[in-house]
């Protein structure tokens, strides 16, 4: 913060980080593991929240207006899945 973004690739670095941050927490609390004694501090919605923010942080880096990007991919959702999971057995 202040000086400049790090590097495309440092940021992609960075991202990967912040996800392992957020798989370790979830598999954690949703999984099949546990945390050791006294390692429970997590805070998975801050920890989405570094995620959010490096992936703000590449899409600004790199042209990409993410508003757009993110309405056009839930359109595409939205037509492509409309009755996909609604007919999926293991989902009702």
């Amino acid at each position: 913060m202040g000086v400049r973004y790090f590097s495309e690739l440092t940021n992609l670095g960075i991202l990967m980080e912040e996800v392992g941050e957020v798989a370790r927490i979830m598999t954690r609390t949703y999984g099949d593991q546990s945390y050791k004694p006294g390692d429970d501090s997590s805070d998975l919605g801050d920890e989405l929240a570094d995620v959010f923010f490096v992936v703000c942080c590449l899409a600004n880096q790199t042209g990409v207006d993410l508003t757009q990007a993110i309405k056009r991919n839930l359109e595409k959702k939205t037509l492509r899945d409309k009755d996909r999971h609604r007919n999926n057995p293991k989902l009702l």
